[in-house]
């Protein structure tokens, strides 16, 4: 089957994947697929959906603003009702209302698709799902209407005179009314039962409400009764906006009871997949292609009152891989704002790596006087937090100072072990003459000699560079176009991993580089087991050398079309190099059939000979 076929066959397990799906048998192009995607297209207005994201205006028949893609002072991003397009004169970046929306929401084309036909109340054409499936997602859907509904209940009783209690403590942290209403902050009375009476009357079941972690089962007796009580409730919603867990946060100091309660993970919750505040946040992010990580809720929310969009917050969890790699859909430069206590340090030291891995800039906001940001935003105000956001510190000379604060320098022993712990940063930087002028720095604060730093340095260079001594690999793996080509089709695949069938019917694993074979299969084993790849599970699944050659493949950031091509050009320069091996083999293998007489082989070897040779000049 020619490539051409195989992607329709991949463009077919893509939309079941996707949800728009048609009875087997049918054509992958059929009339009720396209009636679908011209149902949406007809549907939709491209001035009002681009007007969800910029305010457009009217000048010499087409809509103007300044380009949601790219800084600029001057409008030169255009809108086309009439035609359905948009275009932008400065970053030339261009399309139908599906593009706009794919690239807004960071989301592949297939997914705007369903999202403008969610909007726009249109049935997506859906496969027939097995019971276990429709199980689970009813179960899921249960979950998400009981956190709607307990979001709404504690919104609306912040409004009452029962929540005046937490209307004043809101008041006195300078959270505004605007920003109660998006974050749909709410109060928990403090009762045993407050949530638990109102969820059931609506035909809830206490089973559901202790699978959405909202209530706890008596230890004596039946029952159940309520896990928040007495608290500010600040709902925690998924990327969409949907409420799925809820964190407390009490009123008055108590040393027997905790500042902040949260309820536990469920099948809707996972911490440490989720980015507090990142559907609110995640245009202005997008628009300063800069994100700001804090730890907690309020501190996120302070920031976000005081018109600091830009922030998230980790939830307070150790920073993961996971969000590492959700942020690094939105932003490049990325900025942790941790407390500046000895746990927020700690924290600050463990996250920035994870974030580096993605090929993001990181750096780290120290906020004066050992407060955190929520305090110095209510303290001093919006300019002056954003007169720090001006001069963050680089990871090296953070890193720098927390080891020498947590070293004993005065002995030989903490000197190298500050060392050990500094050399592996300062060998992120590019730049030679800045490694100098830090190695200098070092030299100076340890008291060690210059020429003792600068030998030191080479030694460790050294040892890094048998570290990353190539694993064994197959015959083609000294060949650096095959393996750039490898790295941008693994990249592809890392996030699109339903491609891989059709890669490896076009070009077998054996034509591959051993250590991106090694990540091809774990890319198919996800596939197959219908899981996206992830950090956590290659680091596990994975040789050291594979996740070295993984963090690097996906730390290297190319425009989302750029990449698109690197990927459909390194898959044909594959396939050529494969096309030729077997031309020259067909050529050999009739000469052989002429040198023993042999005519009619020799003319069949010929024909495929010449076959193949057509096939390379059409790729």
């Amino acid at each position: 089957m020619k490539c051409a076929e195989k992607l329709k066959s991949v463009k077919k397990e893509i939309w079941q994947q996707q949800g728009i799906y048609k009875p087997e048998g049918e054509n992958v192009e059929s009339a009720e697929f396209e009636e679908f995607i011209n149902n949406v297209r007809e549907n939709s207005d491209i001035y009002e959906v681009v007007s969800r994201y910029v305010p457009l205006v009217m000048k010499g028949g087409r809509f103007w603003a300044c380009c949601p893609f790219h800084e600029e002072k001057t409008p030169s991003f255009s809108v086309s009702p009439d035609k359905g397009i948009f275009y932008c004169f400065g970053c030339h970046e261009g399309g139908n209302v599906f593009k706009f929306i794919s690239k807004m929401e960071h989301i592949s084309y297939f997914d705007a698709v369903k999202l403008q036909a969610e909007r726009l109340g249109i049935k997506i054409p859906s496969r027939k799902k097995s019971s276990a499936e429709i199980q689970t997602e009813q179960e899921k859907d249960f979950l998400l209407k009981i956190t709607s509904a307990a979001r709404d209940f504690y919104h609306n009783c912040l409004k009452t005179q029962e929540g005046e209690k937490g209307r004043k403590y809101l008041e006195a942290r300078g959270i505004t009314k605007k920003v109660i209403e998006d974050f749909k902050l709410g109060y928990a009375p403090d009762s045993w039962d407050f949530l638990t009476k109102k969820i059931t009357a609506r035909g809830f079941t206490e089973k559901q409400l202790l699978e959405a972690g909202l209530a706890i089962e008596k230890k004596s007796g039946d029952g159940i009764y309520d896990r928040l009580r007495g608290r500010v409730i600040i709902p925690i919603s998924d990327i969409s906006g949907k409420a799925v867990a809820f964190g407390g946060r009490i009123l008055i100091e108590d040393k027997d009871a905790s500042k902040y309660l949260n309820t536990p993970e469920t099948e809707i919750f996972s911490k440490g997949k989720l980015l507090f505040g990142l559907d609110k946040s995640k245009q202005a992010i997008i628009s300063k292609n800069t994100a700001i990580v804090v730890e907690g809720y309020m501190d996120a929310i302070s920031l976000f009152s005081a018109g600091v969009e830009n922030v998230v917050a980790s939830l307070g969890t150790a920073f993961t891989a996971e969000q590492a790699k959700l942020l690094s859909r939105y932003a490049r430069k990325i900025i942790f704002c941790y407390d500046s206590d000895a746990a927020g340090q700690n924290a600050t030291v463990r996250a920035t790596p994870i974030m580096k891995n993605t090929g993001a800039e990181v750096f780290i906001l120290v906020i004066p006087d050992g407060k955190d940001p929520d305090e110095f935003i209510r303290k001093h105000g919006k300019d002056a937090f954003e007169q720090l956001l001006k001069n963050v510190t680089p990871v090296i000379d953070y890193q720098f100072r927390y080891n020498l604060e947590h070293s004993d320098i005065s002995t030989l022993g903490g000197k190298i072990k500050v060392l050990r712990e500094i050399f592996p940063v300062c060998s992120e930087l590019k730049n030679t003459v800045i490694q100098k002028e830090y190695l200098k720095k070092f030299s100076g604060a340890l008291l060690i000699d210059e020429d003792l730093i600068f030998e030191e340095w080479r030694k460790f260079l050294s040892r890094s560079q048998k570290n990353k001594a190539a694993p064994k690999k197959n015959p083609v793996a000294g060949n650096s176009l095959i393996h750039k080509c490898g790295s941008s089709i693994i990249k592809k695949l890392w996030y699109e991993p339903e491609l891989c069938s059709y890669v490896l019917e076009c070009v077998p694993k054996e034509n591959f580089i051993s250590i991106h074979v090694e990540i091809l299969n774990y890319i198919e084993k996800c596939c197959n087991e219908e899981k996206m790849p992830n950090d956590l599970t290659a680091a596990e699944n994975l040789s050291e050398n594979a996740n070295v050659e993984i963090a690097e493949i996906l730390g290297t950031y190319l425009p989302q079309d750029s990449e698109t091509k690197a990927f459909e050009d390194s898959i044909k320069i594959l396939q050529r190099m494969l096309l030729k091996k077997k031309y020259k083999q067909e050529l050999t293998e009739a000469e052989k059939f002429f040198q023993a007489g042999d005519i009619k082989s020799f003319t069949e070897k010929t024909q495929l000979a010449l076959n193949i040779k057509k096939e390379i000049s059409e790729l």
